[in-house]
């Protein structure tokens, strides 16, 4: 077997594949005369985000059985070309879970407290206290979009902070969000009465626009938004509009319908906290991801077990 890892990957993950004896690793820096003269002979091809996996280079790939992408989301990779050509596609959904939860918790808590001011006029040698005072999480009403794995997270955490929690997913057992102090509601409900409103959900032809003209109307004042998930779920020049009006008191964004974000309307907006697609990137979270990556791919090879396919 060969595995080509286009990416930088944690040791970690490289170990998985080292252990399968006979088995040949390309690593990144390995790769001298291009990717797709290395992708002539592979079994298996894993990235991360930078990678274009398009159909001009799975031409390149005649014995390529299966991509790896070390993250959820598959933008950089051609699903419809992959499947004609017979390539599993695979992804680590939840791997990244508490990261990112952890994230969400931390930018409510900055927005809430109002934490990138204070920095800012300390830094500047000001001290602005009477003009800082905050709020708490205790007794506010979060409202969760998505409960998945990262979802179910958040709920966790804000449940510790003492957050009235409210839930909204189609395909969530009511019995798991009962475990985890989730009231689950229609998604209206949870425009009308949410202080926090925070999304966790993938991007499909339902969710896109999510936050836009019309659920931004319904919202409560003064709500407060946090968008880990996808950029595209949120109608930014709505959004702008309604942080300049006050009926949103502040949202931190993670994420943007265009990456890297350049000559946005948010950069002059002081009740926006902005980060530039982070919520996954930590030393933990990576290592898990690549681990799961390459068990999952070692599995499908080995034993044609398939896990966490996107087009099976």
């Amino acid at each position: 077997m060969k595995i080509v890892l286009a990416e930088k990957v944690s040791p970690a993950t490289l170990a998985v594949f080292q252990q399968e004896p006979g088995w040949q690793i390309v690593t990144h820096d390995q790769i001298k005369n291009g990717l797709a003269a290395e992708l002539a002979d592979a079994d298996a091809l894993v990235v991360r985000s930078a990678v274009q996996a398009d159909a001009k280079l799975l031409e390149s790939a005649p014995r390529l059985r299966v991509i790896g992408r070390a993250g959820v989301g598959v933008d950089n990779i051609d699903i419809p070309a992959a499947t004609h050509r017979g390539i599993v596609v695979m992804n680590t959904p939840g791997a990244n879970a508490v990261a990112v939860a952890e994230l969400t918790l931390g930018l409510m808590v900055s927005m809430a407290r109002f934490v990138p001011r204070a920095n800012a006029t300390m830094h500047a040698g000001k001290w602005e206290k009477k003009s800082l005072q905050g709020s708490e999480l205790r007794g506010k009403t979060l409202g969760i979009v998505g409960l998945g794995r990262v979802g179910l997270e958040v709920a966790r955490r804000a449940a510790g902070f003492g957050m009235d929690i409210l839930g909204y997913d189609p395909f969530v057992a009511p019995v798991i969000a009962r475990e985890n102090n989730v009231t689950l509601v229609p998604i209206d409900q949870i425009f009308k009465e949410s202080d926090y409103l925070t999304l966790h959900v993938g991007l499909t032809s339902q969710t896109e626009g999510l936050i836009n003209a019309t659920s931004l109307k319904i919202m409560k004042k003064g709500i407060r938004i946090v968008n880990c998930a996808r950029g595209e779920l949120i109608v930014e020049e709505t959004l702008t509009e309604a942080l300049q009006s006050g009926q949103v008191a502040g949202a931190a964004l993670d994420v943007f319908q265009h990456e890297p974000l350049k000559d946005s309307a948010f950069f002059a907006l002081d009740n926006v906290i902005l980060s530039p697609h982070i919520a996954g990137s930590t030393n933990e979270a990576q290592e898990a991801i690549g681990i799961q990556l390459a068990r999952q791919v070692r599995d499908y090879l080995k034993l044609g077990v398939v896990q966490n396919a996107v087009n099976l």
